[in-house]
């Protein structure tokens, strides 16, 4: 989700004014926001249908805004910004605390403010949803084991060595010379055609087992590794 795609955003405020303006500027941001006054209400609307960020008010009808929130918190990861006229470090902190992502006080109130903390969250959650989207690759260098989201990859030695330092390095163009350099202990000769079979059967192992192929062929040059969801087990 970004600034230029429509979020559903759910605006939980009882009064009038404050939430007209708040459905105000979230539509002319191009968002599609929905409204409630009472907090006994929140729960039932989102589970009904899951909001891409909330903004929360504290002082509510029904159930208080923290109540609302630790409520939310059980099952609804969507963010959440909290709205109140409080603005004592310790009302704030018990805000964050409850689960809220960001607090903002109305008084002084700036509702373009409230707009670019929402840009924010919105590009932060949708920031952990690609991160989650991508296969998870663990490689471990005491047992020249690599998985897949758990999943073991039959790998040959030069095919672990190949994936565990492009994998290593993602984005990074390395030519098919410095690839060769990893793939032998005994300095044996072998070509840049060596290279390109085991990358091959590489790329078909990873695209087995994900439906992914991770590594692009740079014409004339080399490859690059591109996913950045990587973690290497430690070596001692």
């Amino acid at each position: 989700m970004s600034a230029a795609v429509s979020a559903d955003i759910l605006v939980v405020e009882d009064e009038p004014k404050m939430a007209s303006l708040l459905l105000d500027y979230l539509r002319a941001e191009g968002h599609q926001p929905r409204h409630l006054a009472d907090g006994a209400a929140v729960e039932a609307a989102v589970r009904a249908k899951a909001p891409d960020l909330i903004l929360l008010d504290v002082m509510l009808p029904g159930l208080d805004g923290l109540a609302v929130c630790r409520a939310l918190r059980t099952f609804c990861a969507a963010p959440i910004i909290m709205l109140t006229a409080r603005s004592e470090e310790a009302d704030r902190l018990a805000g964050l605390d409850g689960g809220a992502d960001d607090y903002i006080c109305k008084t002084p109130f700036s509702p373009r403010e409230v707009m670019a903390r929402v840009r924010a969250q919105l590009r932060r959650a949708q920031g952990r949803v690609m991160a989650a989207a991508e296969p998870q690759l663990q490689i471990d260098d005491l047992s020249w084991q690599a998985s897949l989201d758990g999943q073991r990859l039959e790998l040959t030695p030069a095919e672990f060595r190949l994936l565990r330092v492009m994998s290593a390095a993602p984005g990074r163009v390395f030519t098919r010379e410095q690839l060769l350099d990893q793939l032998y202990d005994d300095h044996r000769a072998v070509t840049d055609r060596t290279v390109d079979s085991h990358i091959k059967n590489l790329r078909r192992k990873l695209s087995a087992s994900c439906g992914k192929d991770p590594i692009h062929s740079i014409y004339g040059v080399g490859y690059r590794f591109q996913w950045l969801a990587h973690k290497a087990l430690e070596t001692s």
